[in-house]
Parts: C-alpha cells; structure tokens; sequence
C-alpha cells in the first residue's frame, strides 16, 4: 500500500522510518483489521470490530506513555506496515516496567529488511525516551523470519513461554525476546543496545511475526 503524501518519518533509518498515525491513516489500519492476508496466520485471534481504531484515535492520537500504534513508511513516504508497543509490569513501581512491541508489514514488503529495521528503531526510541532498562518481543516458536528479524534488530532470545498463546483452536508456544540499554548519562541521541537476560516474562501478549 502507499500514501497519496509525501510523509516524512519522525523516526528515520536507513530504509524506513516511523511516524505517528493521522486521520486519513485510520481507513488503512482499520482495513487490515481482520484481513487474513496481512494478520497472517499468528495474528487472527477472532473478528475484531471496526470503529476501534477510530476511536482511539479521537482519544489520545493512537499514541501515549502507555501503548502506542505507529505507521512504518519508507523514506519518500510509503506505508510499508505498522508498530506498535505496550507497557508491561513487573512490579508495581514505575522502575519495574518494560515495552513490549509487535509489527505487522503488508505481504508486498515482506522479506525486504523493514520489520527488523523498524523495530530496531523503535527498541531505541523507547529507550532513549523513557526510564526503562528493557524492551522485549515474543513471537510464535514456528514463526522463524520474524525471530532472524527482531536478532537481526539487536535483540536476544530469552527463553519459550509454553502454550501460551490460544489461537487457531490450539495452544502455541511463544519465544520470548529482549533487548535493553547501558543507559549512560548524558549518552549519544543513538541508544547503543545490548541484549541482556531477563528472568521475568510476560506471557499477555505476542508480537506480530
């Protein structure tokens, strides 16, 4: 899919960069919603209602200290797919807190580099911007691209979440990865990231493949 306009990213790399979603953006994410050709196999889980999206957006933007949906474009503007991140806790102080992140890319720009440069992208922006020590992604064990993706983005397989996703009239099995920051004061605008072991998992949510 592309865009009509010429949309700079906020957030660019080499290839593709991250912006925030726009009114005219809405009729795009809302028709991949239950479109199985985009969600893929890992990411029906059930019909999804429509106007979700819409709504949310007339809230708070799509985009909040909490969760946010951000649409991945190519340098001169073409929408390519979409990310998005979610707090997780792991206490109930503000330090015990950590981003989970999952990203779907339209079928046409899959296996050209955007999922892994996206979240690559996305790991340093949250970690650049926000007290946290970690950023972390799960994905289904048999989905192998997006687990050479989000490697490739700088992240390190933790560890399998036994069924703990139910999808498809199963239960499947969730790899679980992490990447976090040495966090020094004062630091460069890009993170330097390092992958380190977390002990603590998640299990609410998977990202996208």
């Amino acid at each position: 899919m592309s865009s009509d306009r010429n949309k700079q990213p906020a957030i660019q790399g080499q290839r593709v960069g991250l912006r925030p979603v726009e009114q005219s953006d809405i009729a795009v994410l809302e028709s991949w919603t239950n479109d199985s050709a985009i969600q893929g196999s890992y990411n029906m889980f059930g019909l999804e209602r429509m106007n979700g999206l819409a709504s949310g957006f007339q809230a708070r933007g799509l985009l909040d200290d909490d969760q946010a949906t951000l649409m991945i474009v190519t340098l001169e503007g073409q929408i390519v797919g979409s990310i998005s991140y979610h707090v997780v806790r792991y206490g109930p102080n503000s330090g015990s807190r950590a981003y989970n992140i999952g990203l779907d890319i339209t079928p046409e720009h899959r296996n050209k580099g955007y999922g892994s440069q996206a979240q690559r992208l996305l790991a340093e922006y949250l970690l650049q911007t926000f007290t946290i020590g970690c950023v972390e992604a799960q994905t289904d064990i048999t989905n192998l691209p997006e687990q050479r993706a989000l490697e490739k983005a700088g992240f390190t397989r933790e560890g399998v979440l036994r069924k703990a996703q139910w999808r498809a009239g199963d239960w499947h099995d969730l790899v679980v990865y992490s990447c976090a920051s040495d966090r020094a004061p004062h630091r460069a605008s890009r993170a330097r990231l390092l992958c380190r072991r977390r002990r603590h998992i998640d299990p609410r949510r998977g990202a996208a493949g």
